[in-house]
C-alpha cells in the first residue's frame, strides 16, 4: 500500500539532487581508487567522509562503516562500455566475469543495455551502463 505524499514534498525532492553514499573501511585507500583508478574528482574531504564527483551534476560520498559486499551500490551512464572498460582496467581495476548475467569480455546484454561490472577495495559492487537511459535523463 502506497501513501499519497503533498504535492510540494514531490517537487522538492523530484528536483533534488540525490548523492550515492558508499561505506568503506578504509578512506584513505578509497580516496586513491575512486581518485586515482577511477579518475572521479575530488570536491570534499573530512575526517569520515570523503566526497567525488561522478559527471553530469552527480556526486557519490565514501564514508567509513560497513560495506555492502555482493550487491551492485551504484553505477556510472557511459557512451562507450568497451572504452571504459579499457581505461579502467589499464588503472588496475579488475572487472568481474558473471553467470548470471551472463558476461562475455566482462559485458552483460540486459534487455536494450549492456552492463559490465567491478568492485572497489572493501568489495561494494559497482557497474558501467550503456545504453538508454530510462526517463530520458
Amino acid at each position: 500500500m502506497s501513501a499519497t505524499l503533498p504535492s510540494e514534498v514531490k517537487a522538492v525532492l523530484a528536483d533534488a539532487m540525490v548523492v550515492t553514499t558508499v561505506a568503506v573501511t578504509d578512506l584513505d585507500r578509497a580516496k586513491q581508487f575512486f581518485a586515482e583508478q577511477l579518475g572521479l574528482p575530488l570536491l570534499d574531504e573530512t575526517p569520515f567522509a570523503i566526497r567525488f564527483g561522478a559527471g553530469k551534476g552527480t556526486q557519490m560520498s565514501v564514508r567509513r562503516g560497513q560495506p555492502n559486499v555482493g550487491q551492485t551500490v551504484g553505477h556510472f551512464e557511459v557512451d562507450d562500455i568497451e572504452a571504459v572498460i579499457r581505461d579502467l582496467t589499464s588503472r588496475g581495476v579488475t572487472f568481474e566475469e558473471y553467470e548470471t548475467p551472463k558476461t562475455i569480455d566482462f559485458i552483460a546484454q540486459i534487455g536494450p543495455a549492456r552492463g559490465a561490472w567491478f568492485k572497489d577495495p572493501d568489495g561494494n559492487v559497482f557497474g558501467v551502463r550503456e545504453g538508454p537511459v530510462p526517463g530520458g535523463r
